[in-house]
């Protein structure tokens, strides 16, 4: 028992000499950790100042300095542009065929897109009570030529009978006999005449028929293209044009129609050359000329109507067609501007002049020709001025701006930089 009291002693005194030294160590740790936690936050303070500090700065040199804006210089118009406008293709000539008699469809000769030459026939027609007609009339001038035989000899015999009574000497006839015989003479002249007129009544009614009957053959009236067949073999039909039988077209040459609006419409002159765009997937272009103009602006269109023919020998167009018409109209020596460069208030249209200084001034302008996305300008600036684009409504006359000079604005519209 002895031996193990003063082991237990040593321990117990070994323990309590490093309590002493372990706290020491945890206080310096906290110590610096908490220095370096106030040192990080003093950091991070000061860097979230200067960083504000930096932004306000920014922010006063922004808002202080002038707004930046597109502008281009002004140039002249060109001496002619090109204006596309949507056509119409339609027929030379277009024609509804309709029988000129009564009966039945025999036979048809030519069917949808058959190209027919003129005269060509394209179908029969059986008339049968047409041709009893015509038999029948027939029969009644021979009736009348023989009315008109008897009525000779009668004429004739009260010819000679009046010659053997005129001649005869005064005692040995009656003047009243003499009288008599010469009425009869005039009567059966006159009986004859009237054979003679009748047979030429019928026989009007013969040529009538036989012209009649000459249409039993439908044939085409010019050279062209069939584009509608309304019969087929037995179909009745009627010289009272209720029953169309065909649909025929004359496409070489084929008119172009455009309808071009008022602005544009004083340029159009007759003999100029237009360029058609099919528009179909056909990669070609057919040029033709500008024939005719109806004169006049539609009143409820504001447009005029043009017509240009355009050779087609192929027959690539054909009537109906939307079509791609593109005009080469001059212009007047005006300057343009995009569209972009006016700006619209109640004075009128205007644009922002850009001085060397930077400072901007508004001009009033008067517009030549309103192109779409170029316009022509009559009066108001000139070329080599510089104009602002998409001026925003803030800025007032005389303020300053940071002028960014860009390229020119092609047809579509977007913006190429210099």
């Amino acid at each position: 028992m002895n031996k193990a009291n003063p082991d237990k002693e040593s321990v117990l005194a070994d323990h309590s000499s490093t309590k002493p030294d372990t706290g020491r160590k945890v206080k310096v740790f906290a110590l610096i950790v908490s220095v370096t936690l106030i040192i990080g936050f003093l950091v991070v303070r000061h860097m979230k100042s200067v960083y504000q500090i930096d932004l306000a700065d920014a922010a006063f040199k922004e808002a202080s300095a002038p707004p930046a804006v597109d502008v281009i210089t002004v140039q002249n118009a060109p001496t002619s542009f090109s204006l596309t406008l949507p056509g119409e293709t339609a027929a030379w000539y277009e024609s509804t065929i309709y029988s000129r008699v009564d009966g039945y469809v025999a036979n048809w000769k030519v069917d949808i897109g058959d190209h027919v030459k003129k005269g060509q026939v394209l179908a029969t027609i059986e008339t049968p009570d047409l041709d009893a007609r015509l038999m029948a009339a027939m029969a009644k001038v021979k009736a009348s030529q023989a009315v008109v035989v008897a009525r000779q000899a009668d004429a004739d015999f009260a010819k000679t009978t009046y010659a053997r009574w005129k001649d005869s000497p005064k005692g040995v006839v009656s003047e009243q006999e003499r009288d008599a015989k010469k009425a009869g003479y005039d009567y059966a002249v006159a009986h004859l005449n009237q054979a003679k007129a009748q047979v030429g009544l019928d026989q009007a009614v013969v040529d009538q028929y036989s012209a009649l009957t000459q249409f039993k053959q439908v044939v085409a009236p010019y050279t062209g293209t069939i584009t509608e067949r309304h019969i087929d073999i037995g179909n009745l039909v009627s010289s009272a044009n209720t029953t169309p039988l065909y649909r025929m077209v004359k496409d070489d040459p084929i008119r172009v129609v455009v309808f071009v609006p008022q602005s544009a419409a004083g340029d159009i002159k007759l003999g100029s050359t237009v360029r058609i765009e099919p528009g179909n997937g056909q990669d070609r272009e057919f040029t033709g000329k500008i024939s005719r103009t109806a004169n006049s602006i539609s009143p409820q269109t504001r447009t005029l109507r043009v017509e240009a023919d355009i050779a087609n020998p192929d027959h690539s167009l054909v009537p109906g067609m939307y079509v791609n018409v593109n005009f080469q109209v001059p212009t007047e020596g005006l300057v343009e501007v995009p569209a972009a460069a006016l700006v619209f208030r109640s004075g009128g249209p205007e644009v922002c002049s850009v001085g060397k200084d930077g400072r901007i001034t508004f001009r009033k302008v008067t517009i030549g020709r309103d192109n779409g996305n170029i316009v022509e300008l009559a009066s108001g600036i000139s070329k080599g001025e510089t104009v602002a684009l998409n001026i925003s409504n803030q800025i007032i006359d005389g303020d300053a701006v940071d002028a960014h000079e860009i390229g020119e604005i092609p047809a579509d519209g977007h913006k190429a930089e210099k």
